[in-house]
């Protein structure tokens, strides 16, 4: 047999042996990723033993959460879902890897979150980086300082609801996707920069808004082609473009209005406080002009998609059930007119209601991929290796039936006294030391807009107009979420 095989191959063309030997090649890959990999006796479908293209697609198509929580039905609290990646839903897991001072650090999947590869607060890795920008960036954020930038985060909430009410009367229903959105969008813009997109006033998608929205797909893109990016100009596919160009738009857009806000501080000129005022004044200790940049064009995004997509799920869970509807209405109906979040910080069942909505429509419910220490870590009742990668997903944690009974119900009552495993497998915001800074400015607009919406529209319901359905809401999910067909239709 050794015999033949020698003269078979002396008979072959160079091409033949090539593509024999890659062939081999393939297949001992496969093999060794199957059976030697240290992740071999993990539970999953048998294509996770052998790629990760299976889940890169899920992730591509808006369905990854979906698709790893049905792994997670199917074969328990640790499912391997590619041959170098663990999801878990254990909440004691999911604590304990996102924990303050823990060692699990972020991967490399963060890596081509950024623009072009610049590194924010949200895609550092390094801990002693993240630590030294979180110090700098968290005073902004504070509830003080918050709290002197209320007022302009109520006067576009205000403007929100007063256009909403213009479009209920000129067109029988309110499209709250796209008015949350505008407001979302203004309010980040106006903290962030001293002036708003004022795309409320516009009442319009502009080029600049339309690559907001679409920045969570692309950074599925970015994460999942990371090596092909630097070529996209030369891929004849429009997306690749796409990617590049809405990215290149807001990076201009916040480096503009960065300049000009600096522009003016440097001068002398009156100017209101935004998140950024006191870096700007800072010493040679501070951020660079370029990091500023990149930290704005995070905030953009982040703060515009997640607070939107949370008060627009909020509002339709709420308006799909009346007595919950009633029940809002009827505490909030009793604040004075000139409330502020004081009034409304403690009111109990608002916060219940937002609180189930952050649960059942997390914003950010997609994986969020850590390392394990070299030294491995036992999680769930396994000992994972050092170096893998391990992720939670807020979609599967927030439907732990042990946790939330009746998972599927939006039933702010839950929220009356939760346990202490309800607050541990509870991470709309991540956790530990990573959990989102802008949850302060999050809360804030979810309190305000939620209160004056239900306050000006007592009596709202979810409209069947135009062909509006309940499909129209499921979910699209990236990193981030949206309703697919980007619209909520309400009747008030």
């Amino acid at each position: 047999m050794i015999r033949s095989t020698i003269e078979i191959l002396k008979n072959a063309s160079p091409t033949a042996i090539s593509i024999a030997g890659a062939v081999v090649f393939l297949a001992l890959n496969l093999v060794i990723r199957a059976y030697l990999n240290p992740l071999s006796g993990y539970p999953g479908p048998w294509i996770s033993k052998y790629t990760g293209l299976y889940e890169k697609y899920q992730f591509l198509s808006g369905n990854k959460p979906r698709y790893v929580h049905r792994l997670h039905k199917k074969y328990g609290p640790i499912v391997r879902v590619s041959p170098t990646e663990l999801a878990i839903s254990d909440a004691s897991a999911a604590k304990e890897i996102h924990r303050v001072g823990g060692r699990f650090l972020k991967s490399e999947f963060y890596d081509n979150i950024g623009h072009r590869g610049g590194k924010t607060l949200f895609n550092t890795t390094d801990p002693h980086r993240h630590a030294i920008r979180r110090k700098l960036l968290s005073a902004g954020m504070t509830r003080n300082n918050l709290a002197q930038l209320e007022p302009d985060v109520m006067k576009r909430v205000r403007l929100a609801i007063q256009r909403m009410a213009e479009e209920k009367k000129n067109r029988g229903v309110i499209d709250v996707f796209k008015w949350w959105t505008f407001m979302a969008s203004d309010v980040i813009a106006e903290l962030s920069f001293g002036e708003s997109f004022k795309t409320l006033e516009q009442g319009q998608e502009t080029q600049f808004v339309k690559a907001l929205q679409n920045q969570s797909f692309f950074m599925a893109i970015r994460t999942t082609f990371p090596t092909l990016l630097p070529y996209a100009q030369l891929i004849p596919l429009p997306i690749f473009k796409e990617v590049q160009a809405g990215g290149q738009r807001i990076f201009m857009h916040a480096r503009q209005a960065i300049g000009r806000y600096k522009t003016m501080l440097e001068s002398g000129v009156s100017t209101r406080k935004t998140l950024f005022t006191n870096i700007l004044k800072g010493g040679p200790d501070g951020l660079t002009e370029l990091e500023i940049i990149q930290e704005a064009c995070g905030y953009i995004v982040a703060g515009s998609d997640t607070t939107a997509i949370t008060l627009t799920y909020l509002v339709w869970s709420v308006c799909k059930n009346p007595s919950i509807r009633d029940k809002l209405v009827e505490e909030v109906k009793a604040l004075p007119e000139d409330f502020s979040e004081e009034h409304v910080r403690d009111l109990p069942y608002l916060n219940q209601v937002i609180n189930e909505a952050l649960r059942i429509h997390s914003a950010v419910p997609s994986a969020l991929p850590r390392k394990v220490p070299p030294e491995g870590a036992k999680l769930a009742g396994y000992q994972i290796p050092g170096g893998t990668t391990v992720s939670t997903q807020a979609y599967t944690l927030h439907r732990d039936p042990d946790l939330f009974p009746i998972a599927e119900s939006f039933n702010p009552a839950r929220w009356e006294n939760p346990t202490k495993d309800m607050k541990h497998g509870f991470m709309p915001f991540g956790g530990g030391s990573r959990i989102c800074i802008g949850m302060h400015l999050a809360w804030m607009e979810l309190l305000l807009g939620a209160t004056l919406f239900f306050r000006t529209f007592p009596n709202a319901k979810v409209s069947i107009r135009e062909g509006m359905c309940d499909e129209d809401m499921v979910m699209n999910m990236y990193l981030l979420v949206s309703p697919v067909a980007r619209r909520c239709l309400i009747e008030a």
